[in-house]
Formats: structure tokens, sequence, C-alpha cells
């Protein structure tokens, strides 16, 4: 019963929830220039379409893609980048599925922000708007600091987002869990949640 729970955790898709758009395809338009943005999308356009109809593994198709734009840089020139473009993010925010996150922070409650996006232009964001952490899909290194082009950890799109919010959260029985999302990535997350809304 929802009276035995002693918290209340919030749980937040980022991309076309608390967005009005996906934030790779516009980080990488913001970091690379329209002209390359545009070359390297029509590269891999097959395997776009081929994601979208789902006979291609989501993971894949956007680490090939992250890999073509990202691979070789040094990771700090990747953090600025990503720290500039978390300053653009309010041009495209969701203002109902913010209103609604700024209510759960208002009453104390915790509040986490769980993407498929990655860590280092949603967490600058996340930050700002005082959410208690980021999950989020984490990118790899070599002993230089330079971006291998493959990701550190799995992608955090569907059931990954219950399992990276229960290694935060292990003790299920303790929380009330609100989750709010938009597509398909987020199904296992709704479905775990006690309420559950898709963005508005």
């Amino acid at each position: 019963m929802a009276d035995n729970k002693t918290r209340t955790i919030a749980a937040f898709d980022f991309d076309c929830t608390l967005t009005t758009r996906d934030t790779f395809p516009e980080f990488i338009r913001f970091a690379c220039g329209w002209r390359r943005f545009m070359i390297g999308f029509l590269l891999y356009s097959p395997q776009l379409i081929l994601m979208k109809l789902h006979l291609y593994p989501n993971w894949k198709a956007k680490q090939r893609v992250f890999s073509h734009f990202f691979k070789g840089w040094d990771f700090s020139r990747l953090q600025t980048a990503g720290e500039a473009f978390a300053q653009k993010i309010d041009t495209i925010r969701n203002a109902s599925t913010i209103q609604q996150m700024e209510k759960h922070l208002k009453q104390g409650h915790t509040v986490y922000i769980i993407t498929g996006s990655i860590l280092n232009w949603v967490q600058p964001w996340g930050e700002k708007a005082g959410v208690s952490a980021v999950i989020a899909t984490e990118i790899e290194v070599d002993s230089n600091n330079v971006i291998t082009g493959r990701f550190k950890t799995p992608n955090c799109y569907g059931q990954q987002k219950v399992e990276r919010l229960l290694e935060l959260e292990p003790a299920r029985d303790t929380y009330l869990l609100y989750a709010y999302g938009d597509g398909l990535g987020d199904r296992e997350l709704l479905a775990f949640a006690n309420y559950s809304n898709t963005a508005i």
C-alpha cells in the first residue's frame, strides 16, 4: 500500500518528454555544423530507417552514428560542447512536463532524469534544473582521454532504464515511483512505476 512508502521518486525521460525534440541530432548539428551533420545522417540513413522500423538495434545505430561524429575527439572538447549546448536546451523545453518536474521538486521528491541521451549534455542541464541525478548513456575514453566511439555503459533505453534506476534505488518497496516518458524506450520504466504518464 502507498501508506508504507517512505519516499517519493519521480523519474523523467528527457528527449521528447522534458524537451520537444530529440537532443541527440540537435547536439550533433550544434557541435559539428549543419553540413557535416547532413552528410553523416545521409550516410547512416539505412540503419536509422531500419532502427525506426525496429529491424535494427537502437543501441547499435546510435553508437555507430556517435562514433562517426565524435571518435577521436578529446573528451574535454565534448564536455565543453555539451555544457554549451545545455544552455540552449531551454529553447526546446516541453513546458507542461517541466511544470510536472518542478512540482515534484517543490514537494521535496527525489527527481531523476533517465535518458538514452549522452550524459555530457543532459547532466549540465539537470544540475541547473535541480534534479537529484541524471542517469544516461556514458561514453568510453582511452588512456589519453580520447573518445573511442563506443559506449561505456549500455544504451540507457528500455529495460536498461529500470536497471539503472535500481542501481541507485534498490529498495523498491520503500518508495512510490512516478515515471514520465514518451515512447517505446520508456515502456518498461512506465510499467515499473506506481504511477506513469506519457509526455503531454
